[in-house]
C-alpha cells in the first residue's frame, strides 16, 4: 500500500450525527438512499463493520479527536466540560504543517476547534447553527428565506401538529418532526456544504501545503425536517412494521426500559404496549429517512467540488458518524438512551484513498470510529504520542495485515447512571451492563436481537469466552472502573446467567 507521491496527502472528513445504518430492508422495507455515500465506497473501502466508541455524541466525538476510549479521556457523558489533557489529531496535524478547517457541531468538550489549531465555523458543544451571523449571512447572500417548519409529531416541547415554527434556541428542537417549508438550501446541511465547497475551491488556488478539512454535519440527528421533495421519496404507508419494535424486553436487562420521551414514557420507563399507532411512527421514520438522503446530497456537493477542483488525486476522504439511532426500535424508542443495541452502535465508514486503496473493497473487519484519528495521523505520516486505543484502518483494509477482530463499545449512562459494554466480534456480540441481565446475539440469525442467548445455558462455554476476552481487553486499555464495578455487582464472578 505505497503512495505514489511522497507529497503529505490532503484529508477530508464527513462525520454526520444520528446514522440510521442499521436498516437493511430485512423487514422489505424501502432500503434509505444515499447515492453519494454509495459512490464513495466505489472509490475506495466500505467497512460494514463499523462501530462507535460510545452511542452518545460527547464521548464518541471526544474519541474521534483523541484516539482513546470515553473512560480515558474522561468525557463519558455529554456536557461534563472534562478538561483536556494531551493533544487531540488537530494540534498534531497543524504542528505538521497541516492547514486545518473545521465546520459544524463540535459537542466534544470544552471550547470548540479553534482551541486545536482550526479556522473555521465552530461553537461550543451542541450549539444551534441557524441563530448565527455566518448562517443568516448565507441566507442573504443566496436571497433565502429563514427556515420554517411545519411540525407533525412531538415527542418533548410546546408545538402541536400543524404549527409552523422557526428554529430559535440552543437546541433546535430536536425531539420534533415534520417538513421544512423552505428550500431545501435553507437546511444547515447546505449551509456547511456551501462553506466547505467555498473552502476547496480556495484551497486548489494555494501553495501545496497539505490541508485537513473536517465537515460536523448536525444532521440527519433530530429533529426530522427534511423538504418535501425528499420526504416524497420514503411514502410512509410503505414502511413495514420494524422487525423488533413489538420487543416485550422481558429477555432484556432494565436499560431498555428506560423512556423520558413524551407519548411513549410515563415515570421515565417505556410504556408497553407502545401507545402510538405503527402510522405515527411510520411518518416519523419517513421523515427521518428523508433526513438521510437529503444529509447525503449535501455532502454530495463537497465530495463533487474535490473532483473538480482536482484536489482528490491526493486526498484521503473518510466519511462516518458518531453514532447510531434508536427510532422505533425494541419496544418503540425514540432517539437514544443508555443501551447498546445494534442500532445505535452501527455506524457509516467508508474511506478512499486514490493510489493507495483499492477501490470498490467491501471490508468485513470490525473497526471503530476511534480508529479515525489513529488512521488520519497515520496517513499523515504521524501519530499520537501516546499509547491509543485506535487502530490504523488503511492496514484493515489490506487482508495481508493481520487484525484482531473485534472492538469494545462503552456507555456510561444516559441521563442515568449506569455502566455497560458491548463486545462485537462478527457473528456474536456479547453486553455487559454492570448489576443488570448480560446479553449474548447471534447476529447472523437474530440481526434483531430478540433471542438473548445469555439466557440458554447451552451458551456458557461461548460466553465465557467473550467475557474474559472483554475483561482482557478493559485490563489493556486501563478500564479499571468497568472491571471494579463489575466484580462488585456479581457472587461468584462464574456465575455467568443468574444476575439481576
Amino acid at each position: 500500500m505505497n503512495s505514489n507521491s511522497t507529497k503529505k496527502p490532503n484529508i477530508l472528513f464527513l462525520l454526520f450525527d444520528h446514522q440510521l445504518f442499521y436498516r437493511h430492508g430485512w423487514d422489505q422495507g424501502p432500503v434509505i438512499q444515499r447515492p453519494n455515500y454509495d459512490a464513495l465506497c466505489a472509490r475506495g473501502v466500505h467497512f460494514d463493520n463499523a462501530y462507535c466508541a460510545s452511542p452518545l455524541c460527547g464521548p464518541a466525538r471526544r474519541s474521534m479527536l483523541t484516539g482513546v476510549r470515553p473512560h480515558r479521556h474522561g468525557e463519558t457523558r455529554n456536557d461534563i466540560e472534562m478538561p483536556w489533557q494531551g493533544d487531540s489529531y488537530l494540534n498534531i496535524l497543524n504542528r505538521e504543517g497541516y492547514q486545518c478547517t473545521y465546520y459544524g457541531k463540535w459537542h466534544a468538550g470544552p471550547g470548540s476547534a479553534h482551541e486545536h489549531g482550526c479556522e473555521g465555523f465552530s461553537y461550543p458543544s451542541y450549539n444551534n447553527p441557524y441563530t448565527k451571523q455566518e448562517y443568516l449571512a448565507y441566507l442573504a447572500k443566496f436571497q433565502l428565506p429563514i427556515p420554517e417548519i411545519k411540525v407533525e409529531h412531538n415527542f418533548w416541547g410546546d408545538a402541536v401538529p400543524g404549527d409552523i415554527i422557526r428554529q430559535t434556541g440552543d437546541w433546535c428542537n430536536e425531539h420534533y418532526s415534520g417538513i421544512m417549508q423552505t428550500p431545501k438550501e435553507t437546511h444547515e446541511a447546505f449551509f456547511l456544504a456551501h462553506l466547505a465547497c467555498e473552502k476547496l475551491k480556495s484551497l486548489a488556488g494555494q501553495p501545496s501545503e497539505p490541508f485537513h478539512l473536517r465537515v460536523d454535519f448536525w444532521g440527519p440527528h433530530q429533529p426530522y425536517f427534511p423538504t418535501q421533495e425528499y420526504a416524497d421519496l420514503y411514502p410512509p404507508e410503505e414502511i413495514p412494521v420494524y422487525g423488533n419494535f413489538h420487543d416485550d424486553l422481558t429477555r432484556k436487562p432494565a436499560v431498555y426500559m428506560t423512556e423520558g420521551n413524551n407519548h411513549i414514557s410515563k415515570d421515565n420507563r417505556l410504556l408497553q404496549p407502545n401507545p402510538l399507532p405503527w402510522r405515527e411512527w411510520q411518518e416519523v421514520l419517513s421523515r427521518a429517512y428523508a433526513q438521510q438522503t437529503l444529509c447525503d446530497e449535501a455532502a454530495g456537493l463537497i465530495l463533487k467540488t474535490l473532483c473538480e477542483t482536482g484536489l482528490d488525486e491526493n486526498t484521503i476522504v473518510i466519511w462516518s458518524a458518531d453514532h447510531g439511532d434508536a427510532l422505533a426500535c425494541h419496544g418503540g424508542h425514540f432517539d437514544k438512551r443508555s443501551y447498546l443495541p445494534e442500532e445505535v452502535l452501527r455506524i457509516p465508514m467508508a474511506m478512499a484513498y486514490p493510489g493507495v486503496l483499492p477501490e470498490g473493497k467491501r471490508s468485513f473487519r470490525i473497526v471503530s470510529n476511534v480508529d479515525i484519528p489513529v488512521t488520519i495521523l497515520a496517513a499523515a505520516g504521524t501519530g499520537f504520542d501516546i499509547s491509543v486505543d485506535g487502530r490504523n484502518m488503511l492496514e484493515a483494509a489490506d487482508d495481508t495485515i493481520p487484525w484482531d477482530n473485534y472492538t469494545v463499545c462503552e456507555t456510561h449512562g444516559h441521563g442515568e447512571d449506569v455502566i455497560g459494554r458491548a463486545l462485537p466480534c462478527g457473528r456474536y456480540k456479547y453486553i455487559c451492563t454492570v448489576g443488570q441481565m448480560r446479553e449474548l446475539y447471534d447476529l447472523e440469525k437474530d440481526p434483531y436481537e430478540l433471542d438473548n442467548l445469555a439466557l440458554d445455558m447451552a451458551y456458557e462455554d461461548l460466553i465465557s469466552e467473550m467475557h474474559e476476552m472483554l475483561l482482557e481487553e478493559c485490563r489493556r486499555s486501563g478500564d479499571t472502573g468497568f472491571i471494579t464495578a463489575y466484580q462488585r455487582s456479581i457472587s461468584p464472578i462464574s456465575d455467568l446467567t443468574d444476575m439481576p
